[in-house]
């Protein structure tokens, strides 16, 4: 599982240093995604940062997609949204990839980043970015327990 958060830097050439453990969970085999030794990754779907992962990562989308009828409108969207936006980043002999330049800019991400574990994927931040977002969730968090009965 990718867990914990790591402040790592990005440089001038975009070149991230994934953590080691992120690195051995992203290769791990999954029965029915071609081998890869890299990552997945795209823009994360309901916040403003990069989603990676590895095999398990990418057949958890592809199961989605596959869900739907071939051809169909909501399966073209999603065909789209997650296989047309997907990049594969190779890990180089360092173990870092080279993150793409169009999602850097779209994001903010320059220098200091923040890679947060989420279990089955991590995220990739610009670290205010991340701040304001880990206070909006901390909030949630907080009125689930409250609503929830346990505080």
């Amino acid at each position: 599982m990718f867990l914990s958060t790591h402040e790592k830097q990005l440089d001038s050439k975009r070149r991230l240093l994934v953590p080691q453990d992120f690195r051995a969970c992203a290769m791990q085999p999954h029965p029915d995604v071609d081998p890869f030794e890299g990552l997945y990754c795209f823009a994360a779907i309901n916040a403003s940062c990069l989603e990676c992962g590895g095999a398990a990562f990418f057949a958890t989308y592809r199961d989605v997609i596959n869900q739907h009828p071939p051809l169909s409108p909501t399966r073209k969207a999603l065909e789209h949204r997650f296989y047309a936006s997907m990049h594969r980043l190779g890990f180089d002999t360092a173990g870092r990839v080279t993150l793409p330049e169009a999602l850097c800019e779209r994001f903010g991400l320059t220098g200091e980043v923040l890679l947060t574990g989420l279990g089955t994927s991590f995220q990739i931040w610009e670290p205010r970015a991340y701040a304001a977002y880990a206070d909006d969730q901390a909030r949630l968090v907080d009125e689930a327990m409250a609503s929830g009965g346990l505080q």
